[in-house]
């Protein structure tokens, strides 16, 4: 079995930290949300991969390269622009041949993996698995309608009015008869080629469509508020180790992770928290669930559930959390300016000033 790995979206609802990076390369406990992808794959005995690339290809593939960090043999192939998963799977029909195949959106975390569903694609082959689960607002994804057997009736994209609440999580299994299936299809009224489409089409024929519902942890890593939350979970699960500088006025509570060439003085860092290579914290407070990036730097401030990316610098801050700091960005106090106030103030008015 391959896998088709899709990495080429533009990640509109992530800017500004996508007009300057891709957002699959965006770091989860310090390690792009890319490279938790492929490292389930890896884990699941998938070996060839094919990585679809947008205009931040270059970016992905430097970072990435040839797959040997993961176990993989990486195909990188390109998308001129995002025009729907049923397209990627389109200009990838020469690597992948005739043999059954995974695709997995790039910027998707599920914590369990896909060993057990790729296992259960090759014991129980079907012309296309989905793994769906139960979401609270159903018509904002894909939609599946699902018998009592586990097989799949119908798919919608979006409904107004869905038929379940099982929604399409970004995992599939297919077999070659998708490829006949997106040539079969025409865009969509968004202008994209739909995976649902191309499945829909092969139910209206008859080919068999397995379910599989996972009611475990799944994010789309999409928004700020889904980075942290995954960067949560993965948090969650290190183990703490010491490879940096910790000076005797340090203090280290729970599972911390110092990378070497890092640097903690002065300071109370309460895990789970991983601190990258050449970062220097000093003098602050670094409170559960935070990432700091290599390179980054904390200086008497506080910090909690939030990401720095590499080279984020943050100065002399009372207390900041819940955020995402991107590269290089620089965080410090205003200066204090001479306070005055000049007025124009109606008839009859009353003005209350805060001194």
């Amino acid at each position: 079995m391959k896998a088709l790995v899709l990495a080429g979206g533009t990640g509109s609802r992530l800017r500004p930290f996508t007009h300057t990076g891709a957002k699959q390369l965006l770091p989860i406990a310090n390690r792009p949300v890319l490279f938790h992808a492929l490292d389930s794959l890896a884990a699941a005995g998938i070996r060839e991969v094919g990585v679809v690339v947008g205009s931040r290809g270059r970016d992905i593939r430097e970072l990435t390269g040839d797959g040997t960090e993961f176990g993989l043999r990486l195909t990188y192939l390109r998308q001129s622009r995002p025009l729907g998963l049923a397209h990627a799977v389109r200009i990838a029909r020469d690597f992948l041949g005739d043999d059954d195949f995974l695709l997995y959106l790039g910027d998707n975390f599920l914590p369990q993996g896909v060993a057990d569903f790729a296992r259960r694609s090759v014991t129980d082959p079907a012309a296309a698995r989905l793994l769906l689960t139960p979401v609270a607002d159903p018509s904002a994804f894909g939609v599946a309608e699902v018998d009592t057997e586990g097989n799949v009736l119908r798919l919608e994209e979006k409904p107004e009015t869905p038929r379940s609440e099982l929604a399409l999580i970004g995992v599939y299994a297919f077999g070659p008869a998708v490829h006949e299936a997106v040539r079969a299809i025409a865009p969509s009224a968004r202008g994209e080629l739909e995976i649902t489409h191309a499945v829909q089409w092969m139910i209206d024929r008859g080919l068999r469509v397995r379910a599989e519902t996972t009611t475990l942890p799944w994010r789309d890593t999409g928004s700020v508020e889904d980075m942290l939350e995954v960067n949560r979970q993965v948090l969650d699960g290190i183990e703490g180790r010491v490879e940096g500088k910790i000076d005797p006025h340090s203090t280290l509570i729970g599972r911390v992770r110092v990378a070497e060439g890092a640097v903690v003085r002065g300071s109370r860092v309460v895990g789970p928290v991983v601190i990258g290579a050449g970062a220097v914290v000093s003098n602050s407070s670094i409170g559960p669930y935070t990432s700091i990036g290599e390179d980054c730097r904390v200086e008497d401030s506080a910090v909690e559930y939030s990401v720095l990316l590499r080279g984020a610098q943050i100065e002399g801050t009372s207390r900041i959390e819940a955020s995402l700091i991107g590269r290089g960005a620089v965080v410090s106090p205003a200066p204090r300016l001479p306070q005055a106030h000049r007025l124009v103030i109606g008839d009859h008015s009353k003005v209350y000033l805060v001194s």
